[in-house]
């Protein structure tokens, strides 16, 4: 089992690409995506919700990606999950007239005041990941419908039979949270023979999710299963119940982390993932966000698609990409 993902060392405090200008600090130089539309250039303001899971440093890559092959510049603000700063980055973000905003929401009824900032001042608003009110489009994957996938997948591995189910939780009040957990639970539907207790809110981070299942596994020793809402998650419970010699609990997750994909193809008790390439989805909403730039029509939801992924499957996405890329 690898260590706990360590990501300071992935997004160095000022990103360079050739052709894109990336500041990673409010009101710092942003080259020349400080003065949008001078060079005839597009500037996305990119305001990230966190960088402390594999997911959301890969979603970044692929916006910035994106933005230098279209010739986009990119100023990028990182909320470090605070929603306060968050607005703040977005307010700077305003201020340095940039032609698109592009925003994945810490709390997307806490940014509510900063996107009718952006309206009033003509900037158009694009959500990826997680959806807000008021923006002009969103782009993302359907949570519901992977939550419901792995649900699936864990209903038939479990069998008739049934049993307990430990459910580690994202973020309090976070819509892919929400739907990531509804779409599971649908699938249990009518289930008698399952039950599903409600873990600790992890943040998505596997330490977080390390601590939360030594809890839940004393406290919870009858149970058959573990579904964590990302895979960063799950691989932190599969190293407790490692450690535990609890060989017999079975371990889902969501995303398509490489390391699990891995892990289910070589047959270990990890069962199922869905895919949720973030590299692809961040491409998808920089073009977005350049198209409503441009002024051209875009859909309101833009759903970039899921696959679930277990060992029938798995060998097919191994690759030497941090997540599982989605089929072209």
């Amino acid at each position: 089992m690898k260590k706990p993902w360590r990501f300071a060392s992935l997004i160095p405090v000022v990103l360079v690409l050739s052709a894109c200008a990336v500041t990673t600090t409010p009101g710092g130089a942003a080259g020349t995506g400080a003065a949008a539309g001078t060079d005839g250039k597009i500037t996305i303001g990119f305001s990230q919700a966190t960088q402390q899971s594999p997911f959301y440093v890969e979603l970044g890559n692929g916006v910035k990606a994106e933005a230098e092959a279209e010739g986009a510049d990119l100023v990028y603000v990182d909320a470090n999950g605070d929603v306060t700063k968050q607005n703040n980055d977005i307010q700077d973000l305003i201020t340095k007239n940039v032609s698109v905003l592009l925003v994945n929401p810490v709390d997307p009824q806490g940014i509510a005041p900063s996107i009718a900032a952006a309206k009033a001042a003509g900037i158009k608003v694009i959500t990826v990941d997680r959806s807000a009110q008021g923006a002009l489009a969103h782009v993302g994957r359907d949570n519901v419908a992977m939550g419901k996938l792995v649900g699936d997948a864990v209903s038939k591995a479990l069998g008739a039979a049934g049993g307990k189910i430990v459910e580690i939780q994202g973020d309090a009040g976070g819509t892919v949270a929400m739907d990531r957990s509804k779409g599971f639970h649908d699938a249990f539907t009518g289930n008698s023979a399952v039950t599903i207790v409600a873990g600790p809110y992890a943040e998505y981070i596997r330490a977080n999710a390390v601590t939360a299942m030594q809890d839940l596994l004393q406290a919870n020793p009858d149970v058959k299963a573990v579904y964590a809402h990302n895979d960063d998650m799950a691989l932190g419970a599969l190293q407790v119940l490692k450690e535990n010699g609890r060989t017999d609990v079975l371990v889902s997750g969501v995303d398509g982390l490489m390391e699990a994909v891995t892990a289910i193809s070589t047959g270990s008790e990890y069962v199922a993932t869905a895919l949720n390439d973030p590299i692809s989805l961040g491409a998808t909403a920089a073009k977005t966000a350049i198209s409503a730039a441009k002024g051209d029509s875009v859909d309101a939801e833009i759903d970039a698609g899921t696959e679930l992924i277990t060992k029938d499957n798995a060998a097919g996405y191994i690759g030497t990409t941090l997540f599982a890329e989605a089929k072209k």
